[in-house]
């Protein structure tokens, strides 16, 4: 192969590595604050590789200037999005291999409190941290620092205890805090039946990567809230399934919750 061919080559793989990281993050930011920026980004860009193009020395002066101030306007406007964005990619199938994921002693309880609590016809939100700290959002809520275990976890959401309307919060096998407020989303796309509860273990899934577990009074019903994404009415062995996937806990402690 000549070193033309192979120039070209190489030309056309960055071309199409640079489309695709643009693609992926442009679904990362879908729906949400940062994406008019982004495109803006993009736009700028475009207009600047035409004025080097075009040699219009003054124009790319200004517009290099401009990338460097709409960079860090964007990390400091956007820090949630940017948050999730390197969470998920944190969370690869294909890093994996090379991450170790620390395995969980709490899924077990979890996961007989939520068939209780459905069984009863409970509300509850139960977020779960992973590598983003939570620390603002605990500090909205009343400090436990306990085991978890299913029974504290129905006390908690069965009214009239004081803390039944917040949310709870683990941090690694403990119960950090409860009566927790947490952000709602601000996806204009969500169904107008979403409730209160949704939308707020919604909109923490979308600025951090906890697993976020939602119970509903109404319904009966369990939704699970992860990277800005809900999935509803899971059963129980698909709530087991989905945490014990996400989280790591082995296989022999998730077959003790039947």
């Amino acid at each position: 192969m000549s070193s033309f061919h192979l120039n070209l080559t190489i030309d056309i793989l960055d071309c199409i590595i640079v489309a695709f990281l643009f693609y992926r993050i442009f679904l990362l930011i879908r729906g949400t604050r940062a994406a008019q920026m982004f495109i803006g980004l993009f736009l700028l860009i475009i207009v600047s590789f035409v004025a080097r193009w075009l040699n219009m020395n003054a124009l790319n002066w200004i517009l290099s200037s401009l990338k460097t101030v709409w960079v860090i306007a964007f990390v400091i406007l956007f820090q949630p999005e940017l948050r999730r964005a390197l969470s998920l990619l944190g969370q690869n199938r294909i890093l994996g291999y090379f991450i170790k994921v620390e395995e969980s002693s709490t899924v077990s309880e979890i996961v007989k409190a939520c068939h209780q609590l459905t069984q009863n016809g409970l509300g509850a939100i139960i977020a779960i941290e992973q590598d983003v700290g939570m620390r603002n959002y605990i500090e909205t809520g009343t400090p436990i620092d306990a085991y978890v275990t299913a029974e504290l976890l129905v006390t908690i959401f069965t009214p009239p205890s004081p803390l039944h309307d917040g949310a709870v919060i683990i941090e690694k096998n403990r119960i950090v805090a409860a009566g927790c407020i947490l952000p709602l989303s601000q996806n204009p796309r969500l169904a107008k039946s979403l409730g209160t509860r949704h939308r707020a273990g919604l909109g923490l899934s979308e600025e951090t990567d906890a697993v976020v577990i939602i119970a509903s009074e109404e319904t009966r019903t369990i939704s699970l809230a992860f990277g800005g994404k809900l999935k509803r009415k899971l059963d129980i062995n698909t709530l087991r399934n989905d945490l014990v996937g996400m989280i790591g806990i082995k296989a022999e402690e998730a077959a003790s919750t039947s």
